[in-house]
């Protein structure tokens, strides 16, 4: 089975050389807190390390080439989430295309097409993660994989080696090291007892900020792609009372319902313990529970999860504490 995770991206004309310019790696361990902390990338991975080193004390510049944040993400939240990163004081260029970067005596610069070039102490490259499928000697068994170098695989693992399976990171779907988990499992499964399977559906997504941000399931935008009907019920953290007795009330929980069904679709949290309480959405999702199945659950007060509870009485305009 090869599971050999995935490598930092890289970015055409920037020159990472471990210290002044590097990859998430080395943001994990600088030596001190740098005085201006320059991001490329408001991805995950930036937007975490980025608000670590941001609550530590250093001047955080992130830089998107899109004209958002947290691309794939449900774009409401991510808006939402933007004005409150903005208010702790993350500085952000979006439509900011880095054109190059380069160390320069105690600190970097990085030249951006348009605008005039900015000084940092250190720079953070976070444009993604790529398999880590070079070297392996994939080739030479015939194992076949794409132009972004992810194994192909069929539905239960295999690769088009016989007897050589393929997980996580190296395969298509998020890079998450749950859901690589889940399928070690179930390939593990399908090779000892004849079955096994990952609902992809089900597979929640947290960002590490703070507030945190967790996602399941089908994001408003891609219903609306798709053509789907749908509900929604939206439940603010300033109305919780476990969020404002934490004081911590920033965000929303958001949950997404098939219009016909009732059928619990997407769930979007930002806000206080927002990776734990996606659970329940999760769990809801893969057993295909309805939002009146959450809203009928009793959940106990006072806790951040009856956040979820009215969100889900508000996909039928039924919320107690609006």
């Amino acid at each position: 089975m090869i599971a050999t995770g995935s490598v930092p991206s890289s970015l055409p004309g920037v020159a990472m050389d471990g210290e002044r310019i590097g990859t998430s790696t080395e943001a994990l361990a600088y030596g001190e807190v740098p005085d201006h902390l320059v991001v490329i990338g408001a991805g995950v991975i930036g937007l975490e390390l980025g608000s670590v080193w941001l609550r530590l004390g250093a001047r955080v510049t992130v830089l998107e080439y899109l004209d958002r944040i947290l691309p794939g993400m449900d774009s409401e939240l991510a808006a939402e989430a933007h004005k409150i990163f903005k208010r702790q004081g993350f500085e952000f260029h979006l439509g900011s295309k880095v054109s190059g970067a380069r160390a320069e005596g105690d600190g970097a610069i990085v030249e951006i097409e348009g605008a005039d070039p900015i000084s940092a102490d250190r720079v953070l490259v976070a444009v993604g993660r790529a398999p880590n499928t070079e070297g392996l000697g994939l080739e030479a068994v015939g194992i076949a994989v794409d132009n972004r170098g992810l194994i192909t695989v069929d539905e239960h693992f295999g690769t088009s080696a016989e007897g050589i399976y393929a997980i996580g990171d190296v395969i298509r779907g998020p890079m998450l090291a749950h859901k690589a988990e889940e399928e070690g499992v179930a390939c593990i499964e399908r090779i000892v007892t004849g079955h096994g399977h990952v609902n992809y559906d089900a597979i929640p997504g947290v960002v590490y900020t703070h507030p945190e941000i967790a996602s399941v399931g089908k994001t408003e935008d891609e219903l609306k792609e798709a053509g789907i009907e749908y509900n929604k019920g939206v439940f603010p953290f300033a109305a919780n009372g476990r969020a404002l007795s934490l004081g911590d009330s920033a965000g929303r929980v958001k949950l997404l319902a098939d219009a016909k069904t009732d059928r619990l679709l997407g769930a979007h949290i930002i806000g206080p313990r927002a990776g734990d309480l996606i659970a329940e959405a999760a769990i809801a999702i893969e057993f295909g529970a309805s939002a009146e199945d959450i809203a009928r659950a009793v959940h106990a007060h006072p806790t951040l999860a009856e956040a979820v509870k009215e969100s889900a009485l508000a996909v039928d305009d039924r919320a107690i504490n609006a």
